[in-house]
């Protein structure tokens, strides 16, 4: 009988360090989803065991490419968004050690779009908000800069020859 009572607290011991794991950082993602969804009275839709399934498939996978994936999606976003408040307030729940890189707001739309980098050890943490619109989509995310240059690489050179091989079948010569 004690037997049977080591198995679940066998269970137990081990599936927590995993979930804890898994979360990763995302205290940062989950602070601003919860702020903008205070501040404008709408609802994140979050993909359940995201981050699970983020450390399993980067455990799977070595240590390359992208983990530490969160997103939340909130539908219906219809409140008037200040540029400058939207900006402050991910700056103020992201922390000092976020840096914002990217930051483009359409006068004419409801359309921002914010993204905020910062090291994580040998990797670059990626942080986006992007308003569209009436739906808004955050998503923060760890990637290898190495691995990511080697990928985007591979596709310029792709579309670089395919260029080439336009450029060198007409030379204008008829």
């Amino acid at each position: 009988m004690k037997r049977f009572i080591l198995v679940p607290i066998c269970f137990v011991a081990l599936a927590v360090p995993v979930v804890v794991l898994a979360s990763g950082a995302q205290g940062d993602f989950d602070s601003v989803v919860n702020t903008i969804e205070t501040r404008y009275h709408v609802h994140a839709q979050r993909i359940p065991f995201l981050g699970l399934i983020s450390f399993v498939s980067h455990r799977a996978s070595g240590d390359e490419g992208v983990s530490g994936v969160h997103v939340a999606e909130i539908d219906d976003f219809h409140a008037g968004v200040d540029g400058e408040e939207l900006n402050n307030l991910v700056t103020e729940k992201l922390g000092m050690s976020w840096e914002r890189v990217i930051r483009e707001t359409s006068r004419k739309n409801n359309n921002q779009t914010l993204i905020f980098m910062h090291p994580e050890g040998r990797k670059m943490g990626l942080f986006v908000v992007d308003l569209d619109g009436g739906e808004m989509d955050l998503v923060q995310v760890s990637v290898d800069p190495n691995h990511l240059s080697e990928s985007i690489g591979k596709y310029e050179h792709h579309r670089r020859d395919g260029d080439a091989d336009k450029d060198d079948g007409d030379d204008g010569s008829d």
